[in-house]
């Protein structure tokens, strides 16, 4: 099992930038794809991004494609999700995850989520 922790997440107006952060313990991630996917309340969890373990091959949704970059350090073993042009839409509840797909079930380790805000 891999302990994933986000951070980064906050408050922003339109038009802002926000990175964050996925730290991974307990195992070293370099041979797993990891993915981004974001909340809001009583919606389900969408899929945002994703990155193969060799960082060289990723996904991303069609309402964050061109603003928003995936990208990982598995020396560090952390992924980072760089956000630009951010719109009042992308207000969620961001998690980092452990798996490979665009489905919520083809990921097997969760972080707890961090905030972000996008003010209009």
């Amino acid at each position: 099992q891999v302990q994933l922790v986000e951070s980064g997440g906050g408050l922003v107006q339109t038009g802002g930038s926000l990175s964050l952060s996925c730290v991974a313990s307990g195992r070293t991630i370099g041979s797993y794809g990891m993915g981004w996917f974001r909340q809001t309340p009583g919606k389900e969890r969408d899929f945002v991004a994703s990155i193969s373990g060799n960082g060289k091959t990723t996904y991303y949704a069609d309402s964050v494609k061109g603003r928003f970059t995936v990208i990982r350090d598995n020396a560090k073993n952390t992924v980072f999700l760089q956000m630009n042009s951010l719109k009042p839409e992308d207000t969620a509840v961001y998690y980092c995850a452990r798996g490979w797909g665009r489905e919520t079930r083809a990921y097997v380790d969760w972080g707890q989520g961090t905030q972000v805000t996008v003010s209009s």
